[in-house]
């Protein structure tokens, strides 16, 4: 790669970087604030809050990369074309092609990437979230009492607790349960917290009592140092963890197995999203692209690229919208799935035909009547 190469490339690789960096970290704070149900709801660590935020990363990533390039390549191009420098590209000799191919270079780099973390990183972040939001699900101590609220966690059983301290321990303590045959039991207790015995889970209540009424009418009052009240009803030991779409990995998107029933209905969803692991870095690519055509596909102007730039960002717009419209299309019709690669590279070669569209022979005359280049190029 030669100086002028190398150069150009640094001046898209800094701002490709930042708009990374800033773009991820506005998707942090958006998936942070839908996280913070774990620790408000949910009475989960601020260790499970940061995994679960963390793993939603990869997949945000991916969905900004494209942006992040689009952005970052209008500020730089931007600024290489208002300082002339492209245009001292072009006199010196360079073709079209050897100006924006570290752009191209750049932008095909992002997208295997991005492929590979599609195909590998993004559903082993997903599954382990799924099943991190699984455990969160099941955690008998944030679903069974609620601090200050009575809860119901199963039919005909009522709970509630005065304070839930920063261990798990219960206070004051007040379990009310109807059983089938009628008869009802409350149970009271100055503490409680949940632990396991004989590999069950177990509620035990210290210093308490209970009332017990049959179906007679007879009460049966009782109070106790300790006692096991049994969760193990509660708790649903054979529900096992379900993997979305999102988190197959492409082999299992694309030979699903057709004897499991959600699978055979769900075929064409885990189709569309298969395609789509493979199609979407296409649109870092297509994005770079757009943004070349809309910097050097005009040509230079001492008035700004505004209008030209805003023109621009909007048919990316249409074009990444259209590319969700498709994905959820192909749900429906597999033969759409086509259109999944159709649309990144329409618009990727359309781009190339705005930089190319022009000749760029007035720029090499300089060699041969430098006055009237330079007045030529602006």
């Amino acid at each position: 790669m030669r100086l002028i190469d190398r150069y150009l490339l640094r001046q898209l690789l800094g701002p490709t970087v930042l708009a990374t960096l800033a773009l991820t970290g506005v998707a942090m704070l958006s998936q942070s604030l839908s996280a913070l149900d774990l620790m408000v709801n949910q009475r989960q660590s601020a260790l499970v809050f940061l995994e679960v935020t963390v793993l939603a990363m990869p997949q945000l990533i991916n969905m900004v990369l494209p942006i992040a390039i689009f952005v970052a390549a209008l500020v730089a191009l931007n600024r290489l074309q208002t300082e002339q420098e492209i245009v001292v590209c072009f006199a010196g000799g360079m073709s079209r092609w050897r100006v924006i191919s570290p752009a191209i270079r750049l932008a095909a780099t992002v997208a295997f990437i991005a492929l590979l973390s599609n195909l590998f990183l993004q559903p082993t972040a997903a599954r382990t979230m799924r099943e991190a939001l699984f455990q969160v699900r099941t955690d008998l101590a944030s679903t069974l009492v609620r601090e200050g609220e009575f809860t119901e966690p199963a039919p005909g059983l009522t709970v509630y607790a005065q304070t839930v301290d920063a261990k798990g321990d219960f206070r004051n303590l007040f379990i009310h349960q109807t059983k089938p045959n009628g008869s009802s039991t409350t149970y009271m207790a100055d503490r409680g917290h949940i632990a396991k015995r004989l590999g069950r889970a177990v509620l035990i209540l210290r210093t308490g009592s209970t009332q017990e009424f049959s179906p007679k009418g007879v009460l049966n009052y009782l109070t106790f140092d300790e006692y096991a009240f049994d969760l193990a009803p509660l708790s649903n030991a054979d529900e096992l963890v379900h993997y979305k779409p999102s988190d197959r990995y492409l082999h299992e998107l694309f030979f699903p197995d057709l004897q499991q029933g959600w699978e055979q209905r769900n075929r064409l969803s885990l189709l569309a999203e298969g395609h789509s692991r493979l199609a979407t870095p296409l649109y870092n690519i297509a994005f770079m692209a757009m943004a070349l055509s809309a910097i050097i596909g005009g040509g230079f102007s001492r008035m700004g690229y505004g209008r030209r730039i805003a023109a621009i960002a909007a048919m990316a717009a249409v074009v990444r919208i259209l590319g969700f419209v498709v994905q959820a299309g192909c749900e429906d019709s597999a033969w759409l799935n086509i259109l999944q690669y159709a649309v990144p590279a329409a618009a990727t070669a359309l781009a190339l035909r705005s930089v190319f569209r022009q000749r760029a022979g007035r720029f090499i005359d300089l060699r041969r009547r430098p006055a009237q280049a330079i007045a030529a190029a602006t």
